[in-house]
């Protein structure tokens, strides 16, 4: 793997320390994180703009995709997915042996899972429920127009946070998982969650990775739904590594939308 830009980076293959020095925290907390945590979203796309071939992303990564994934993790307090890409990618808690150790002094060994379910349609049995550690239990963010005893069979393993009436607010939900000790929140989607919060003002930064392929028509780009921010949303690029033909990318947001 190899730095692009900006130019003058490491020379050569980058280093495991290179890589996460690359990707650690942005030296300063802008003034609209005040009160919520810094929200990362971590995203693979082909080169035609597609999330996802045959309705996973998984087609779509490769080596150094599935490195900066395990990063990622490895920095975050915790992982924010929606429930319908926690079905269809077969979401399980995460895994020891793909996070990096001497990036989590201070906190679990592994950060754990936030599901966003309004409905709270899931399996009380789903492993992501049943097999997470007792120390980085699963979260589920739900609302308060589920019955109290569909929550409670959800609640005996998985601790339950409900955040909005009739919809789960993000806002809230992040208010929340701050409440919690979770500053650092690694998204991964979908792309119906990351329009959510794009348009809502609430996504800091995204990594995307370009992968090497062309997924013709028919899949959608990695925001779909959620509102609209006429004039697009301006970011700016921090980092371009590549590796193999695929393009891994490092933007910040430096504007609101007309919501922030």
């Amino acid at each position: 793997m190899r730095q692009l830009y900006p130019a003058g980076g490491p020379p050569g293959d980058i280093d495991r320390g290179q890589l996460a020095r690359l990707y650690a925290d942005p030296p300063h907390r802008p003034a609209r994180l005040t009160g919520r945590p810094w929200v990362r979203a971590n995203m693979v796309a082909s080169v035609d703009g597609a999330a996802s071939v045959d309705g996973r992303s998984a087609g779509l990564s490769g080596p150094a995709d599935r490195q900066i994934f395990g990063l990622l993790r490895s920095l975050a307090d915790v992982i924010l997915v929606g429930a319908g890409t926690a079905r269809a990618e077969h979401y399980r808690p995460a895994q020891p042996a793909s996070i990096q150790p001497e990036l989590r002094a201070g906190r679990t060994a592994t950060p754990p899972i936030a599901v966003i379910s309004g409905r709270l349609d899931l399996d009380p049995a789903l492993e992501l429920l049943t097999a997470a550690p007792p120390d980085a239990r699963t979260i589920v963010i739900t609302t308060a127009r589920v019955p109290e005893r569909q929550r409670a069979a959800v609640a005996e393993h998985a601790d339950v946070l409900v955040a909005g009436t009739e919809q789960v607010d993000l806002k809230t939900a992040l208010a929340g998982l701050a409440a919690r000790g979770y500053q650092r929140v690694l998204t991964e989607g979908g792309p119906h969650l990351l329009a959510e919060l794009a348009t809502g003002g609430l996504l800091d930064e995204l990594c995307l990775t370009v992968s090497p392929w062309l997924a013709g028509p028919g899949p959608g780009g990695i925001l779909e739904g959620g509102g609209q921010f006429p004039g697009g949303l301006p970011v700016t690029l921090g980092h371009v590594l590549e590796d193999q033909g695929f393009l891994l990318c490092r933007y910040t947001v430096t504007g609101g939308t007309k919501n922030t």
